[in-house]
């Protein structure tokens, strides 16, 4: 009863807000503002927002920068003031729709929306929902758990490389730091979206959440392929500090492989994917080890082992050779 009589209160104040958008508001933001209460009502809260009310979201963006900034607006107040985790969700995931498909001069004013701001009408990031209330009920629970889940992810998603037709002339172009990089971010971004909370069946709000962040995820699994490739192309010539870092940067990636009986991992890519990060990552390590050799061979033909320089006299240089490091 507590529930019905919240969702019932929730419908009162969107209508009480298209109301005041309608009569009150300026001009563009009220635009805005209709739109934005539409695609995230408080009616159905297991229904995702509807197609027609995402495009008219992008519409926005193929206007004048004043009617997009009005949208960003919108949308981060709204995702600030809710409390209800089913219109919390709908705004994340209008939010990201946004963000996979709009135009620039909207993407542009939804990423300085994204921001937190020293004053005006939110000073800290729409996206910081770790402390979003927990519902009382395991439902509400579980989508509350949701909306903080969603919002980390989203903010891993805001900051991954933009994907593009010609991705491997793109990576190919990277120094090898910057490769790394964007091979950390990308396994950041996919360690979140392999981490989901456990959710209810036969909720389709949540149904299209996951199906969005799994094509995220497949996307960013492809971008980790192409710069794997291109790690294979740099093996021999890397650094011995960029070789470090990639290890740890593809261990990582391993930690967060899902179960073999995951239902995803039932598909061949899936299993190649995993095996291409695997022999990588091996391959990375034999070139650490390599290095490390040269490094200690040369120590040795300047008559002095890296070994031996350990506290004879005050102030000399003390280095320690380690495999510790290294996977056994």
């Amino acid at each position: 009863m507590g529930r019905k009589l919240q969702r019932f209160v929730g419908v009162i104040k969107d209508k009480a807000s298209l109301t005041k958008a309608t009569l009150v508001s300026p001009p563009s933001s009220s635009a805005a503002d209709l739109a934005v209460l539409r695609a995230t009502s408080h009616h159905h809260p297991s229904s995702p927002p509807h197609p027609h009310h995402i495009a008219a979201l992008l519409s926005f963006g193929h206007g004048a920068r004043p009617a997009a900034a009005a949208l960003s607006s919108s949308l981060s107040s709204r995702l600030l003031s809710t409390r209800d985790p089913s219109v919390a969700l709908k705004s994340l995931l209008s939010l990201h729709h946004l963000l996979r498909s709009a135009p620039f001069i909207l993407l542009d004013s939804l990423f300085s929306s994204l921001l937190p701001k020293a004053s005006g009408r939110h000073t800290r990031s729409p996206l910081l929902l770790s402390s979003f209330p927990l519902g009382p009920d395991p439902v509400s629970w579980s989508l509350s758990s949701c909306v903080r889940w969603y919002s980390r992810l989203l903010e891993l998603r805001i900051i991954l490389p933009n994907p593009s037709s010609d991705l491997a002339d793109w990576v190919s172009s990277l120094l090898t730091r910057d490769l790394i990089s964007e091979l950390d971010t990308l396994t950041k971004f996919l360690a979140e979206a392999f981490s989901p909370p456990e959710l209810p069946d036969g909720n389709r709000l949540l149904a299209e959440v996951m199906r969005v962040v799994n094509e995220d995820r497949i996307t960013a699994e492809n971008g980790i392929a192409i710069r794997l490739g291109e790690v294979r192309e740099r093996i021999d010539p890397v650094g011995f500090g960029d070789a470090v870092e990639l290890v740890f940067v593809l261990r990582r990636l391993e930690e967060h492989r899902p179960p073999s009986d995951a239902r995803w991992m039932d598909d061949d890519g899936q299993r190649r994917f995993w095996t291409e990060v695997k022999e990588v990552r091996e391959k990375v390590e034999e070139v650490v080890v390599r290095r490390e050799k040269e490094e200690r061979a040369v120590s040795r033909e300047r008559g002095v082992s890296a070994s031996d320089r350990f506290g004879v006299r005050t102030g000399e240089v003390v280095l320690f050779g380690s495999n510790r490091w290294v996977k056994q």
